[in-house]
């Protein structure tokens, strides 16, 4: 299988993004997507964290979310278009790429990724979770959200996708989420949040390791410990 040209990709899905704007930022949040969200901020009070990183954020509704609790947000997507939705809610909000985040080290709290990550090739995810970890101070919290596959449904444009040019995804299977996850953070938790569907949805809240602890699947090719389990928190 050939390699996907990640440059593509992102401009594909910045076009793509731009395109949708209004339209997303009309559609209300599935119920169980605002229980993930109000589940990671309740680990994010318990840990007195208080500077968050949203990236792919959207149209801002989930960074409005914890800010509307007194959190310090930064919400980031590559797409001007849905930049200017967050700051029109009043977002801190910022045009980047994850896989570049010019943030100075370990400046961050917490990372919320909901629904993002599943566009970066397999092929680059190493290095933009090295990018996500080198912004996280180390003890701090990551939601990664995504939907997965299985080893059949693999990753390239969506036939059926609604957005124009039509979106570059990643199906990963449990499997795999779990060992690119745990290269550089603890797996604090691994459930499914949405089951019963093609690509049911896996949530996996990480953690930074501290400088002496040993990662959880890390060593020596160590295959992942966890197994989602299913339903809620």
């Amino acid at each position: 299988m050939a390699v996907p040209d990640y440059q593509q990709v992102r401009d594909n899905l910045r076009l793509a993004y731009d395109g949708a704007a209004s339209r997303r930022d009309r559609q209300d949040k599935q119920p169980w997507k605002l229980a993930e969200r109000a589940a990671f901020l309740r680990r994010l009070q318990q840990a007195n964290s208080t500077r968050l990183l949203e990236i792919g954020a959207g149209t801002g509704q989930d960074s409005a979310f914890p800010a509307s609790y007194g959190l310090d947000v930064v919400a980031t997507d590559m797409s001007p278009a849905m930049v200017a939705r967050c700051r029109a809610k009043g977002l801190d909000a910022r045009v980047a790429d994850f896989s570049q985040l010019k943030f100075p080290a370990e400046s961050f709290d917490a990372v919320y990724a909901m629904n993002c990550l599943l566009h970066v090739p397999n092929a680059e995810l190493p290095a933009v979770l090295a990018s996500i970890a080198s912004v996280l101070r180390p003890g701090g919290l990551f939601f990664l959200g995504v939907y997965g596959g299985s080893e059949a449904t693999g990753e390239g444009p969506a036939e059926w996708d609604d957005h124009v040019p039509a979106r570059f995804f990643s199906w990963r299977t449990d499997d795999q989420i779990a060992q690119f996850a745990s290269v550089l953070f603890h797996i604090v938790d691994f459930h499914i949040a949405q089951d019963g569907t093609e690509h049911r949805f896996q949530a996996l809240t990480l953690r930074r390791p501290l400088p002496s602890a040993p990662r959880a699947g890390a060593a020596m090719g160590c295959g992942p410990v966890w197994r989602p389990r299913s339903g809620g928190h």
